[in-house]
């Protein structure tokens, strides 16, 4: 009876998480990627429940969506779960990325961790893009039409790939069948890559502060770290409660209220506040298919920072040079978060093309010369130390 109950292959999770050996020296900033699965959770049950009474048609998505607002029972504090938490998904990813790039955490043995983490990223912001268009109002349905008519740019296939989106030669009920259908699968998708995310983790083990391996100063991870991540874990649920109870609009936009109107524009069109950098770096290239280049190459370029960081020293903590880099690349992605939510007018398109420029300079330009820098500059120092 004993080996038959230890025969189980789910029990594996005990070894895998509970005895998960962590390095001691971990700071707050690695609780992040916990936090991320914990919203990750909560964005697929209160999917599933929205899903039960929402009507993917254009006739009746919005008033559904007001259904469910008005009239189930606490499903207005299901919706506003849903519709916040996902914010506090990407906050947290956001968070846990930018920890990945300042401590080095793409690099040798962990690039095929940091790899299918930008994949994860890539999959969230399709899934989050789906998700906004299916209330249908007024922000919706225009975000629908200018990101998906921007696909017809590219040569030769383009008009066809729109077409496939839409189900038709315009946005009709079989593009929101579509975008509904595929909203719903792919967080199922997300959770199959988290599960091959954590086993590339736990391959080589989490990184540390201090960028090297000590793998004989580790403790399991109960009841150590789970206590510090249940200590982080209570605090985002304390603020999430906060918003989602007494300020449940505070980070969506007014015009989704609005049923959506094809003829009538609003005065500005936004996403989500998690995708305006990307949709900055959209607006600061004039030309239409080079505008739609720039934006997807700024989530695929992640991919090649394990290839271009030359630097014998992993991370940014002992680095003064990267370390200025790494920070200057956080204030500039917030830049362009404000450039998004901005009209597209001067001074805002010249500092939107500055900010593009020095997002993609950070991976093409700064980080291999810095690390060739400071290589060079240990080199030089190392003979003169001996001496």
């Amino acid at each position: 009876m004993r080996y038959w109950y230890k025969s189980f292959e789910f029990l594996k999770i005990k070894h895998s998480y509970i005895f998960y050996k962590t390095p001691t020296n971990l700071t707050y900033w690695w609780n992040f990627g916990v936090l991320s699965l914990y919203f990750l959770v909560i964005q697929v049950l209160t999917g599933v429940f929205l899903a039960m009474f929402y009507d993917p048609s254009i006739l009746y998505a919005f008033s559904s969506i007001m259904y469910i607002n008005n009239e189930i029972y606490y499903g207005w504090w299901i919706r506003s779960l849903h519709a916040n938490g996902a914010s506090f998904f990407f906050l947290c990813v956001y968070f846990h990325m930018f920890r990945g790039l300042y401590y080095g955490s793409f690099l040798y043995p962990r690039q095929l961790l940091w790899k299918s983490g930008v994949v994860l990223f890539l999959l969230m912001v399709i899934t989050a893009f789906l998700g906004y268009v299916l209330p249908w109002g007024q922000m919706s349905f225009w975000a629908a039409m200018v990101i998906t008519s921007l696909i017809s740019s590219i040569p030769l296939v383009g008009s066809d790939i729109v077409f496939l989106l839409w189900g038709g030669f315009t946005i009709e009920d079989a593009t929101l069948h579509r975008f509904y259908a595929l909203h719903f699968l792919l967080p199922f998708l997300l959770a199959a890559l988290v599960v091959a995310h954590l086993i590339a983790l736990h391959t080589h083990g989490s990184n540390n502060p201090n960028g090297i391996t000590g793998n004989p100063d580790r403790l399991p991870m109960h009841p150590y770290f789970m206590f510090k991540d249940t200590v982080t874990i209570f605090a985002f649920i304390l603020i999430l409660t906060i918003i989602v109870c007494w300020f449940p609009n505070l980070l969506g936009h007014s015009d989704n209220y609005i049923p959506a109107n094809p003829m009538q524009t609003p005065p500005s069109i936004v996403p989500e506040w998690y995708l305006l950098p990307f949709y900055a770096i959209l607006r600061s290239i004039p030309n239409k298919l080079l505008g739609v280049l720039a934006m997807f190459g700024s989530l695929v370029i992640l991919l090649i920072l394990p290839l271009v960081d030359f630097s014998r020293i992993r991370g940014s903590q002992f680095r003064p040079l990267m370390k200025f880099a790494n920070w200057v690349f956080f204030v500039n992605f917030l830049v362009l978060m404000w450039i998004g939510s901005q009209h597209p007018e001067q001074p805002y398109v010249t500092i939107g093309q500055i900010s593009t420029l020095l997002y993609f300079s950070h991976f093409i330009i700064i980080v291999p010369l810095l690390g060739i820098i400071e290589n060079t500059l240990m080199d030089i120092a190392l003979p003169i130390k001996k001496s």
